[in-house]
């Protein structure tokens, strides 16, 4: 997964998921992974790091990294913007701010991709089966007046 917008324009965004092809020194060459430019190969360059001055370091220094994660899993305000084949949702707790339910649930193609794992807060409770959807009226009232 990206962890910098390198270059939009060409697919290279925030959270972007690639396929590593090959490793260089200085160069990764990976395939995006999904989206408007699925398959695309693209060339991942080290970039430079400082250290923030608030640090209080005693010596000032610059290193440089590749901007990946390895990544099996995916936050939910991560996948924003993604359209995925399998998504699979594990939801321990209910959903914490508005949208966030849906972004979630709308994030593949068809329901066949999806799994949702839901378990219940109170752990004498029958009910495994659902969760709190978290929406604020005032929203909705005002995207209608």
């Amino acid at each position: 997964m990206l962890l910098r917008k390198l270059n939009p324009s060409e697919g290279l965004c925030n959270s972007t998921r690639l396929t590593c092809c090959n490793f260089k020194t200085h160069v990764i060459s990976a395939k995006i992974a999904s989206g408007d430019f699925q398959k695309k190969l693209v060339f991942i360059p080290r970039i430079p790091l400082l250290a923030s001055e608030d640090e209080n370091l005693s010596i000032p220094f610059k290193r440089t990294q590749f901007p990946i994660r390895l990544c099996f899993a995916m936050t939910i305000n991560k996948t924003q913007g993604q359209t995925l084949d399998f998504v699979g949702i594990y939801l321990c707790g209910p959903v914490f701010s508005h949208g966030q339910l849906y972004v979630a649930l709308s994030r593949t193609k068809t329901s066949k991709g999806m799994k949702l794992l839901i378990r219940s807060l109170n752990s004498d409770s029958n009910d495994d089966h659902s969760t709190y959807n978290i929406v604020y009226d005032e929203i909705i009232q005002k995207a209608f007046t």
